[in-house]
C-alpha cells in the first residue's frame, strides 16, 4: 500500500501536466488501477486528471488545494459534462430524460425544486396544496451530490465553454464551471412594461411564494370585510379583484377564483358572496394563441358569470388601493394579479448572443444557440425562440422541447407544436391541438388527465388526486398562515 507521503510532486506531474486545457498524461484506466494501490488518505490527494479528445473530457474533483493552472473540476469517467441551467419545465424535462450513462449532469438553479406551473393557480384558493405541485430536483438522482448547485449563472463564455456562477446561499461566493454541453432554460420574468406601481402593489403568479401571497391576501380581505368599523366602500374595494392579462395564467387564475366563490365563499362567507367582483383586463384578446372559436367560447363563459367582467384596455398605473386604466377609469380593488407576458431575466439580457425583438435567445430548429460556433450550447423554454418557428411560451411547449433535446443529445427532427390546454372554470376547459379542438367538460377531463400524467413523480401523481378528492368532498382549506 502506497502512503500519502510517498506521492511526490514529481509523481503528480507524471500523472498530469496541464496548460491552457492541453494535457499529457497516462490513460484514465491506468490512473484507476494506480489509485487502487493507494491508501485512502493518498487516494483522496490524487491530482486532477484532465483530457480533452474530440468531445470527451475526463475530469475528477481534487480534494484540497489545486496546483496552479490545474482545472478545478474533472472526471476520468469518459462521460461528457452537461450543465443544465434552471429547474423549470424545459430544464427539468431534459434532466429526467437525458441518458446519464453518456453524461455527467450538473444542474445550476436558484430553486431546488420543479414547480408544476399549470396547477399553480389551483393553490391560490386551496384547491391543491403547495407541496402537491413541487418535486425536489435531487429526487431525480445525481451521480454526485455536488452535481446540484443552488446558485445562479451570471455569464457564459462560449469559446472557452465556461460558466460563471454565484451562490444563492452566500452571494459573495462566485466560481467557474466548465462544460461540454450547456442547456439554458432560465425562464423569464413577468413583464411590467414599465407600468408605475406594478412591482410595489401587484402580485405575480410565477412561483409558489407568489401563490401563497395571493392566497393570504384573498383570505385576509374576506376576513377584514367582516370586521366592525369597515365601511361599505371599503368592503366593496376589499372584495374587488383585478386580473391584468388574458393569457392562460390570468384566465386560469380567474377560473379557480370563480370556483372558490361559487363553491366555498357561498358556504363560508355567505353575506360576502354577492359583493365579490372580478375584473379581467386585457388590451387585445384573451387566450390569443388559441383557436378563434375556442377564444369566443371562453369569452362567453367569462362574461356570463355573475360578478365577472371583461375589459379591453391597458393599465397605466397600479396603486395600493386601485388600478387606473388607459381611458382614465379607476377601479378600487383589494388584489391585483399581474400576468401580462414575459420579459428576459438578467442572465438572458447580459448573454451576448443573437436575440429576437422580445429579448429571447435565438436558436435553430435543433434548439442550438445560433451564436455558438461550436454548437455546444442549447436554449429552450421561455428564454428562447426558434428562428422562423416561434412557439407559445407555455409549459406544454417547454416540456416537449426538453424531451426532444434530451433525445437529440442522447442519439444525436425539428420541434413540433403539440398544442395547448387551459382551464376556464366550472369543470370546463379548452383543448387546442393539431389533432383536436375541444371545449367544455370533455376538454376538462382531458386537461386533468393530461396534467396528471405529466406530474414530476409518482408521489405527486398520488398527492394531487387526493387533494382534488378532498376539495370535492370537504371544500377548500381556507387556513391562513
Amino acid at each position: 500500500m502506497i502512503s500519502s507521503s510517498q506521492i511526490s510532486r514529481s509523481s503528480q506531474v507524471c500523472l498530469v501536466c496541464s496548460m491552457r486545457g492541453q494535457s499529457k498524461f497516462i490513460s484514465p484506466a491506468t490512473v484507476t488501477i494506480f489509485s487502487k494501490h493507494l491508501s485512502p488518505a493518498a487516494n483522496r490527494n490524487l491530482p486532477v486528471v484532465w483530457k480533452s479528445h474530440r468531445d470527451y473530457s475526463y475530469r475528477t474533483r481534487f480534494e484540497g488545494s489545486l496546483p496552479a493552472g490545474w482545472p478545478a473540476e474533472a472526471s476520468i469517467s469518459g462521460r461528457l459534462r452537461l450543465i443544465i441551467l434552471g429547474t423549470g419545465w424545459g430544464s427539468y424535462s431534459v434532466l429526467r430524460c437525458i441518458d446519464k450513462q453518456l453524461y455527467d449532469v450538473l444542474v445550476v438553479s436558484p430553486r431546488n425544486h420543479f414547480l408544476f406551473t399549470p396547477l399553480l393557480a389551483s393553490t391560490t384558493v386551496g384547491t391543491l396544496e403547495f407541496r402537491s405541485i413541487i418535486e425536489p430536483v435531487r429526487n431525480t438522482g445525481f451521480r454526485d451530490s455536488a452535481h446540484f448547485h443552488l446558485s445562479y449563472a451570471t455569464s457564459v463564455d462560449l469559446a472557452e465553454r465556461s460558466l460563471q456562477v454565484t451562490s444563492v446561499l452566500r452571494p459573495s461566493l462566485s466560481y467557474t464551471l466548465q462544460y461540454d454541453k450547456l442547456v439554458i432554460g432560465v425562464g423569464a420574468f413577468s413583464n411590467t412594461f414599465g407600468t408605475p406601481g406594478v412591482e410595489e402593489n401587484a402580485f405575480f403568479l410565477k412561483e409558489i411564494q407568489d401563490a401563497r401571497r395571493i392566497r393570504n391576501r384573498i383570505l385576509s380581505n374576506f376576513e377584514l370585510a367582516l370586521q366592525p368599523g369597515i365601511g361599505d366602500a371599503e368592503i366593496s374595494r376589499l372584495l374587488q379583484v383585478v386580473i391584468v392579462g388574458g393569457g392562460p395564467t390570468g384566465v386560469e387564475f380567474g377560473a379557480e377564483l370563480y370556483d372558490f366563490i361559487e363553491q366555498d365563499v357561498a358556504r363560508l362567507y355567505k353575506q360576502q358572496q354577492g359583493l365579490v367582483r372580478v375584473t379581467l383586463v386585457e388590451s387585445n384578446q384573451i387566450l390569443s394563441a388559441f383557436d378563434a372559436r375556442l377564444r369566443s367560447y371562453a369569452e362567453k363563459k367569462i362574461t356570463q358569470r355573475k360578478g365577472f367582467s371583461l375589459i379591453q384596455s391597458s393599465v397605466t398605473e397600479v396603486t395600493p388601493n386601485s388600478v387606473k386604466l388607459q381611458n382614465g377609469e379607476v377601479i378600487p380593488c383589494g388584489l391585483v394579479v399581474w400576468s401580462t407576458g414575459l420579459a428576459p431575466r438578467q442572465f438572458t439580457q447580459a448573454f451576448d448572443v443573437e436575440k429576437n425583438a422580445r429579448g429571447q435567445i435565438v436558436t435553430d430548429g435543433y434548439l442550438r444557440v445560433k451564436s455558438d460556433p461550436g454548437g455546444n450550447a442549447f436554449a429552450l423554454g421561455d428564454c428562447a425562440d426558434i428562428e422562423n418557428y416561434s412557439l407559445p411560451c407555455t409549459a406544454q411547449v417547454a416540456e416537449r422541447q426538453g424531451r426532444y433535446l434530451a433525445n437529440f443529445l442522447n442519439k444525436g427532427c425539428p420541434i413540433q407544436d403539440m398544442g395547448m390546454l387551459a382551464y376556464i372554470g366550472r369543470y370546463e376547459a379548452l383543448t387546442d391541438t393539431p389533432m383536436a379542438r375541444l371545449h367544455g367538460v370533455p376538454s376538462w377531463l382531458l386537461w386533468r388527465s393530461a396534467y396528471l400524467t405529466r406530474l414530476g413523480s409518482w408521489r405527486l401523481r398520488m398527492q394531487v388526486p387526493v387533494d382534488w378528492t378532498k376539495t370535492l368532498l370537504f371544500g377548500r382549506d381556507i387556513s391562513r398562515f
